[in-house]
This record gives structure tokens, sequence and C-alpha cells, in this order.
């Protein structure tokens, strides 16, 4: 059935057209379940405080460290750096990241490979920017989240949780800014208006693009792929 985790297509590493709605359909749910989607939000937050620090890093900047907190929020204390560059790349980043999980999700041959990158990136946050022993258990609960799974590495299963959960970080990253709206005057958006005089709210609609834009790519890649049958990758 194309529903089936373990169709051809989902067994290379890409899922049917009609399997990419269910996972879409369950990462929407699992976003909106209270408790269980909390480890998910602190997966996007981390996302984007470690964009924010990039960011800082690329533009000659330097991060201090960054916070996690229970409530799925977050922090990048950093000195220095442009801020327009920093304050744009958290949400950015964020979704720019959950498409570049998505894609590795779709990576069969390099699945391990993927799950061991994205740990290794967590611990190393832990090395380099955790201070306070909460974002530190948290980082290492994620750390855990990436590389717990690498004993199903054979099992189609993997892929399809590593999809639903890039697709949940685009949707955290897709329903994030919108909490600005209702933040005058605090927030990133409000920052980049007082360094660009550009309002608050297009900066909150230009993630709310890219976001879509992200999700949007994943289906195109999947609608692709099963254009032309299965991939062997």
């Amino acid at each position: 059935m194309a529903f089936s985790i373990d169709s051809p297509s989902s067994r290379a590493g890409m899922p049917t057209r009609s399997l990419f709605m269910v996972e879409l359909l369950l990462a929407l749910v699992l976003t909106r379940i209270p408790y269980l989607s909390v480890p998910f939000k602190w997966l996007e937050s981390y996302f984007h405080e470690v964009s924010h620090a990039l960011a800082t890093l690329f533009s000659g900047g330097i991060v201090s460290h960054i916070e996690l907190y229970p409530n799925g929020a977050g922090l990048c204390v950093s000195q220095g750096g442009w801020p327009v560059l920093i304050g744009f790349a958290g949400y950015f980043g964020a979704a720019l990241w959950g498409l570049l999980i998505f894609h590795l999700a779709t990576w069969a041959k390099g699945i391990r490979v993927s799950f061991s990158c994205l740990g290794l990136v967590v611990l190393a946050s832990i090395v380099l920017w955790g201070r306070d022993l909460l974002t530190v258990a948290i980082l290492l609960m994620l750390a855990l989240l990436f590389l717990l799974p690498l004993k199903l590495s054979h099992s189609p299963l993997l892929t399809f949780a590593l999809r639903v959960m890039a697709l949940m970080v685009m949707l955290n990253a897709l329903a994030s800014p919108t909490v600005l709206l209702g933040m005058p005057g605090r927030g990133d958006a409000a920052m980049l208006a007082e360094q660009t005089w550009i309002p608050a709210w297009i900066w909150v609609g230009v993630w709310l693009l890219t976001s879509l834009t992200m999700l949007w790519l994943c289906w195109r890649r999947v609608d692709s792929a099963n254009q032309v049958g299965p991939q062997k990758v």
C-alpha cells in the first residue's frame, strides 16, 4: 500500500507522496500535543540559537554561551557581529536546518552518518556553548535523540522518524515567529525593526514565507523522486 513505511520508495530513503502527507500530518499533530511536543520544541529552539551563534561567528562576533529553557525558549549570548544577520538567522536557520535534516533522511546509505553528525554537532555545542546545568541536560537529551536510533540503522522506521523530526522542526519554525506579533517591542523581529526601520510584522512574514518554502521544497523533492521512480542512493 502507498502508506506503508516499508514501500520500495521509502526503503530507498524517499517516501511516496502519500507517505509524505502522512508524515506531515503526524508532525503537525505531534507539535500540538502538550508535554510530548516539548523535546521537539527544544530541537527547534536549539537550531534557532545555534543559527544565531553561527551568524555571530560568521560576521566576526564572539559567542559566550547559549541557554535553553523548559518551555522551549532559548537565548544566545554573544558580543559583536552584524546585528541584522544575527537577528534574522534564528528563525531562518531553524527552517533551513529542518530542510537539511529532511534531505539527509532521504539519503538512505548515509542515514547513520547523518544521525551521527547531528549528534556530534549537539555534543560539540555542549562543549563550546553549554554553561548552565539545565541547558547541558537538554542538549544531552537532544544528542541522545539523534544517537540512540543508530541501533536501528537498518530499519525503515529510522528514516521515517528522521523525516518526521525534520518536518516538526520546520513546522515549529513556522509557528514560533507568529508569537512575536503579540510581543510588541520584544524578540528578534523588534530588534530587526530597530536596526533597519522595517516593521516587525514584515520580518515575521519573511520568516513564515521561509518556513513554507522549506516545506514546499521537501514536497518538491518527494514529488520529483516519485515521478522518476524510486531512487537508489
